[in-house]
């Protein structure tokens, strides 16, 4: 179908007076002059057999037609700047980073600042996520997950920092309990179901916890562990900031648990995932060197 539209400059001249409220304003966003403005209104008016405006100059006020079209400009154009800066490979615009929820919140959104600091232009978007990435499904541009090969294919894959796990909960509850937790609720978040199996395994430990208790979310089940209600088994960087602070205990420390934390990326790559991963690399050997668990 053959596209009938008036002029592109026309319509964003009535676009930015529509939404700005006032000609000048709109002038002064396109970079000319309040006449220019003024013509290119007039002119679409003339092409389209309606008003646009109606009142005093100094008092204009869209009318019913005009509000329609405006509605549906501002759209319009809203869409050809997302698709514009999806293309362009500039240091500027959204970012898409999908992370599982409880390291959004405990590890990465701490740290976020220091990034918007140095790339104010870049509009980073969390979206909470621990499911398997597909990028020909999927519409972020990176992935952080925690795993072990193999990774999916189609991605570029940034390793981040080998993940350690421990028994944690509550120095009031250890302190009313014995080394093997006797009777305490051992607490499991359906999303990592293994966690005690794993850590068991890999410790060679011995523990009689008391009944079972499952949260829908790690952050609920580690809420939980603060709270006394029971132990858990949680990754370092997860409760490192509640165990410095005194608010969760690990006696028997923590061990590698075989998985590793990284960034999947677009094999096509673009300039905002490219600084973010780079940026994320440095906060990891930060972290590294700065931040290492208790052994068992």
């Amino acid at each position: 179908m053959t596209r009938r539209l008036p002029s592109l400059n026309a319509l964003r001249a009535f676009e930015a007076a529509g939404r700005l409220g006032r000609m000048t304003l709109a002038a002064d966003e396109l970079n000319v002059t309040h006449s220019a403005v003024s013509r290119q209104i007039q002119h679409l008016e003339e092409i389209l057999g309606v008003p646009l405006f109606e009142g005093p100059k100094n008092r204009l006020r869209l009318t019913e037609g005009g509000m329609t079209l405006l509605n549906g400009l501002t759209s319009a154009f809203d869409q050809m700047d997302l698709s514009v800066r999806a293309v362009a490979d500039t240091e500027d615009g959204q970012l898409d980073v999908s992370c599982p929820g409880t390291f959004t919140m405990r590890w990465l959104i701490p740290r976020l600042y220091r990034f918007q600091a140095k790339y104010p232009n870049i509009e980073v978007r969390l979206s909470a996520s621990s499911k398997p990435v597909d990028f020909s499904r999927d519409g972020f541009d990176v992935a952080i997950r925690v795993g072990s090969a193999p990774w999916p294919s189609g991605a570029d894959v940034i390793s981040l920092f080998p993940e350690q796990t421990g028994a944690v909960l509550a120095p009031s509850l250890f302190a009313a309990s014995t080394p093997e937790f006797d009777g305490l609720p051992q607490l499991h978040t359906r999303t990592r179901l293994r966690a005690w199996g794993d850590w068991l395994a890999r410790s060679e430990r011995s523990v009689t916890t008391g009944p079972r208790v499952e949260y829908e979310h790690f952050y609920f089940m580690l809420e939980a562990a603060s709270a006394g209600l029971g132990v858990c088994v949680a990754p370092w960087p997860y409760v490192s900031d509640d165990i410095r602070f005194g608010r969760l205990m690990a006696p028997y420390g923590f061990l590698e648990s075989g998985h590793e934390y990284v960034a999947l990326r677009r094999a096509r790559r673009n300039r905002k995932s490219v600084l973010f991963c780079e940026w994320l690399q440095n906060e990891a050997e930060v972290y590294l060197g700065s931040s290492a668990p208790p052994n068992s």
